[in-house]
């Protein structure tokens, strides 16, 4: 059988979870295999490969773990079910910190950073030095691996947000957990493999903003400036907590970026 043939076959059994993309994640999962070219000859042997990786996206788990990796701004990043999956609306937040760095403005402390996807962007694509703080080891043994995949040297420290860090920083930058109780309650299929560490924000899905925003200007430099995602939903409470914050759309038009300046 022929890889084209194949990816039929593929896409028809990944239907029920994958919908209109179960074309594409046939394609994913083959390429992943090895298999690139449609013309490619696949063995029965080689099938019998491919079934794990199908029973497992048929379960519900995420294509992104099934694979293993992800790309993010550009970059490919692991990612297994210790650490998020890198999502486009955070690329918003990275792309604004992007434009903030400068030559005397590079130190970067990424909190919560689970893969490492922002900081290690900041890193590779902006230069940026990397202070990385995550209370999950298995997060922060992931960000290792992804700096040393995309050639950049960051810095990890274990830390319940702020507690363990030390030092002062340009650029604060942070995907904090933000879902609600009840958003946790209501989560769909996909997002019960991903870590609730990651996910739940306490009861309205605002403890740690609460928290940051008791804190962070004990790290922060003058002309420095916090930048947090938020959920859709939490524009104006999230803004309440912080003087001087403005909010960044994402390209669906959704709020999703608070950039909070220190001009003192």
């Amino acid at each position: 059988m022929i890889v084209r043939k194949a990816e039929q076959k593929i896409a028809e059994l990944l239907k029920p979870v994958a919908g209109e993309d179960a074309r594409t994640e046939a394609v994913f999962l083959l390429r992943a295999s090895g298999f690139h070219s449609p013309y490619q000859e696949l063995s029965e042997t080689d099938a019998k490969l491919l079934e794990p990786l199908i029973e497992r996206r048929l379960s519900g788990e995420p294509l992104q773990y099934v694979l293993g990796e992800w790309e993010f701004y550009g970059l490919p990043f692991y990612v297994d079910e210790t650490v998020l999956i890198p999502r486009p609306d955070t690329e918003r937040l990275a792309e604004t910190a992007l434009s903030l760095l400068s030559e005397d403005k590079r130190d970067v402390l990424d909190l919560c950073c689970g893969s490492g996807c922002i900081g290690i962007t900041l890193a590779a694509l902006g230069g940026a030095h990397v202070t990385a703080a995550d209370i999950s080891s298995d997060a922060l043994s992931m960000t290792e691996r992804n700096a040393r995949r995309n050639g950049v040297s960051v810095r990890t420290v274990q830390s319940d947000l702020f507690d363990s860090v030390e030092g002062t920083f340009d650029l604060i930058v942070s995907n904090p957990p933000y879902l609600s109780q009840a958003e946790i309650d209501a989560r769909d299929e996909s997002l019960r493999f991903e870590p609730a560490l990651a996910l739940y924000g306490g009861k309205d899905g605002m403890d740690f903003y609460r928290r940051i925003a008791k804190d962070y200007r004990h790290f922060l430099r003058p002309g420095g400036a916090l930048l947090l995602e938020i959920g859709y939903t939490q524009r104006e409470a999230v803004e309440a907590l912080f003087a001087n914050s403005e909010c960044i759309e994402d390209y669906g038009g959704r709020p999703r970026v608070i950039v909070v300046r220190n001009d003192d």
